[in-house]
């Protein structure tokens, strides 16, 4: 299982690296010594942490640029596998995400709680809903 030095968790969680030191010296968030004296933090330990306080989603701004592909970095918080598909969920910031794909290509990848990973969304189905106040 990976674990994730101070900064690269901080990053991952969007918080400063002074923010996520203190909450691990709280024991908010566990963490241990590694062999070369660094804290690090368990990446499914982690995982749950990002789960367990996931910040709400912010509203959408108006759009000046848009891609084709949007790119979301974050943490592997659930693998669901059966024996031919794979249900893997993300906590990317204040988005989950979740994919479905082949249990052959989760287990290539080697998707556990705990895996920094990168979900790639590109569609051409968008459903678009309206609130009723909008209509």
């Amino acid at each position: 299982m990976p674990s994730y030095r101070v900064r690269e968790a901080a990053e991952l969680l969007g918080v400063s690296d002074d923010s996520l030191r203190r909450w691990t010296e709280s024991g908010r968030v566990p963490s241990t010594i590694d062999a070369a004296g660094r804290r690090v933090i368990d990446g499914a330990e982690l995982a749950a942490f990002a789960t367990k306080n996931a910040g709400p989603v912010p509203e959408a701004g108006p759009t000046s640029r848009e891609s084709a592909r949007n790119r979301f970095v974050g943490l592997v918080t659930r693998v669901v596998r059966d024996a031919v598909m794979a249900q893997v969920e993300m906590q990317c910031g204040p988005y989950r995400v979740v994919s479905l794909m082949s249990r052959e290509a989760a287990d290539e990848l080697g998707l556990e709680p705990g895996v920094t990973a990168t979900a790639s969304v590109k569609s051409t189905n968008v459903v678009v809903e309206v609130s009723a106040a909008g209509s």
